[in-house]
């Protein structure tokens, strides 16, 4: 599979931002800036698995960072506002238990990528973080069907970042091209295209990219590739916000971290609304705001289905 060549991009779609309110929501210090919207009629709903923080998460794996004591209660304590701010946002969670075999258990976005028809488990790249995928796999398997990367072939979920019928795949130090070649195999009868990112810096794709609204990706171009994103408007954060690129999103709804300030304001004309988080500790192992969940849509059944007494349903 052939990965393309670097080509800089510019920083597109720079307009005056429209009339941002803010608001804060109870038991929290999570800020939300949002933008009037049209409403718009869902067919689907939002459902995400987190997972508890291990005590031993200061053992995490490292590749980029130098190691720091990581702070157990305050990790635990930003992961609760973490859930905190899905379940205001309208996502159901599913929450597994911490396990202290593997302290960078709570990064469980890394285990498997969930698409609509299929969920595909993870070869991780570290070898001692692949006893989290078969905890996982125990769970999504209820709800989806599953299909396996197994080594040499590796892949990380923090290397997938999804647009539409579209992967982008990061091949970094935990992603190798036999497990992006893999996963595109699995994905191509679904109608997916994977399309190869290098990254450059950062621990995954993720690090470096994340999605703000179906037309736009908010990047880092200095730790990866930015070129196979043509045909997208692209957000580079400031040189001084490196880490800010990584967002969560749930339809119009994006998270960003809270020390970004000014990627905040770059992305707030995109965004219907916006909040922020500290991940602090997080940061610390090399994780990122969508490290911590795994978010996938569910269809609506029996929308709009007529019904009144006597029909059978009540």
């Amino acid at each position: 599979m052939e990965l393309p060549g670097y080509l800089e991009q510019g920083i597109f779609g720079m307009t005056s931002p429209r009339v941002a309110v803010e608001e804060s929501f109870p038991g929290s210090n999570t800020s939300s800036r949002f933008n009037t919207q049209q409403c718009y009629f869902k067919n689907h709903t939002f459902k995400a698995i987190t997972r508890g923080v291990s005590r031993s998460i200061t053992a995490c794996e490292l590749t980029y960072r130098s190691r720091e004591h990581i702070d157990y209660e305050k990790a635990a304590f930003q992961l609760q506002r973490y859930c905190q701010l899905l379940r205001k946002w309208g996502v159901d969670l599913m929450t597994m238990p911490a396990n202290d075999t593997y302290p960078d258990a709570c990064f469980v976005q890394d285990t498997a990528i969930i698409l609509d028809e299929v969920c595909v488990m993870a070869s991780m790249g570290a070898e001692a973080r692949r006893g989290e995928v078969s905890e996982v796999e125990r769970m999504v398997s209820r709800f989806r069907r599953i299909q396996r990367i197994f080594p040499p072939a590796t892949l990380d979920g923090g290397d997938v970042v999804q647009v539409g019928k579209r992967l982008f795949v990061g091949l970094s130090s935990r992603t190798n091209a036999r497990g992006i070649a893999a996963l595109g195999q699995i994905v191509e009868s679904f109608g997916y295209t994977v399309v190869p990112v290098r990254v450059n810096g950062g621990l995954h794709l993720t690090t470096g990219c994340g999605i703000v609204n179906d037309e736009t990706v908010l990047l880092n171009p200095r730790w990866l590739d930015a070129s196979p994103f043509i045909g997208l408007r692209q957000l580079h954060v400031p040189e001084e916000e490196p880490w800010a690129a990584n967002t969560i999103r749930v339809d119009d709804a994006v998270c960003l971290e809270e020390a970004a300030p000014r990627t905040v304001d770059l992305v707030q004309p995109y965004a219907g609304s916006i909040d922020t988080l500290d991940i602090s500790e997080f940061r610390k192992a090399e994780g990122s705001l969508s490290c911590l969940s795994l978010i996938y849509k569910e269809a609506l059944q029996n929308q709009n289905v007529p019904g009144g007494i006597g029909d059978g349903k009540h």
